[in-house]
């Protein structure tokens, strides 16, 4: 046998006796215990947390942690956002340090409301419009329209459906949600990673935005003071008005889970209302915890909409703060609905 052939049996043989020797894991001697059921815990109730120690090693003291922020052993869960959270126990012991962790989800403690709404007005829109975002500023109706090659900003009359200011997006942009904040127009793009930024009087480019963890652009909407952005997730992202950067996120639960594929958004009356994608439904939503706490259901609206080809989902919502009516539209919908949001008795 060749030498080179025994060096190789050799090395081989090493390596399978050093995987198989490392591939003997350390047992943990500590665990987190909690009242979460099933690591669930509704954010009614107090968050209380111990420590195991099956083998009772002498413990100098512990420290917790939920997203890498420090907490005691019972927390009230009133005061967190809803959502998917990082417990972590480091554990002083003998001289040494141990690392526990734990998942824990914090769900709403109340099921949605169901509101209603009542129909106000329709209005004429343009039926070739893929409607991405609507949202008012000063008495002017603002959209923002999707598909490459076909993407818009527009400035509306809505009463009379005339398009009182275009542009066209390049082919390269999918257009998705905008909002208003001081005589800017920020716009999604969807893929794209970035954001535009328009002179709302003039529609003239001011610059870009890129995004951040959240990959993706889908709803927008602002408070007065800074922008939320969904990105098809759960998430709801709170920007930077100057930097546009993500300063962090809510998630949207109800007393069961997550909702996901969260479109586009409105601000009203403190709430942010949420579409959801391929959905006839709006979730309305606590902006400080993430928490849905109402639902309405605008499928019969659909049905009011001329029927063709190209007919798609609901989508665009923009929020009249002077009539406190919300208006309604969707892709390739030939009316826009003025409603009257009625809350659950």
């Amino acid at each position: 046998m060749r030498l080179s052939k025994v060096l190789k049996i050799i090395v081989i043989t090493c390596i399978v006796f050093s995987c198989g020797n490392s591939s003997k894991a350390i047992k943990a001697n500590f665990s987190i215990q909690s009242n979460a059921k099933k690591n669930i815990i509704s954010n009614a109730e107090m968050l209380k947390l111990s420590i195991t120690n099956p083998n009772n090693k002498s413990i100098d003291s512990v420290r917790f942690t939920l997203n890498n922020t420090k907490i005691s052993e019972q927390l009230d869960l009133r005061t967190i956002a809803l959502g998917e959270k990082m417990l972590k126990a480091t554990v002083f012991f003998e001289g040494k340090k141990e690392i526990a962790l734990q998942k824990v989800i914090v769900v709403n403690s109340a099921s949605p409301k169901l509101y209603s709404y009542e129909l106000v007005n329709t209005y004429p829109h343009d039926i070739t419009s893929y409607t991405q975002g609507l949202e008012f500023y000063n008495g002017t109706l603002y959209e923002s329209t999707g598909q490459y090659g076909e993407s818009k900003l527009r400035a509306l009359d809505y009463q009379k459906g005339k398009i009182l200011k275009n542009i066209n997006l390049s082919p390269s942009y999918f257009g998705e949600g905008l909002t208003v904040l001081n005589d800017k127009i920020y716009q999604l793009t969807w893929r794209e990673g970035r954001g535009l930024i328009y002179d709302v009087n003039t529609f003239e480019a001011l610059g870009s935005f890129n995004y951040g963890q959240s990959k993706e652009g889908w709803g927008l909407c602002n408070d007065g003071k800074q922008l939320y952005k969904t990105d098809g997730s759960e998430n709801i992202w709170i920007l930077d008005p100057n930097t546009l950067e993500e300063k962090r996120f809510v998630q949207a639960y109800t007393n069961k889970g997550k909702l996901a594929n969260l479109n586009e958004l409105e601000w009203v009356e403190g709430k942010i209302f949420a579409n959801r994608y391929q959905k006839n439904g709006v979730a309305i939503i606590n902006p400080e915890n993430g928490a849905i706490e109402a639902v309405l259901d605008f499928k019969d609206l659909k049905a009011k909409v001329t029927n063709h080809p190209g007919l798609d989902v609901l989508n665009g919502m923009a929020y009249n703060s002077k009539t406190k009516t919300l208006f309604v539209t969707g892709k390739r919908w030939d009316k826009i609905f003025e409603v009257k949001i009625i809350p659950a008795q």
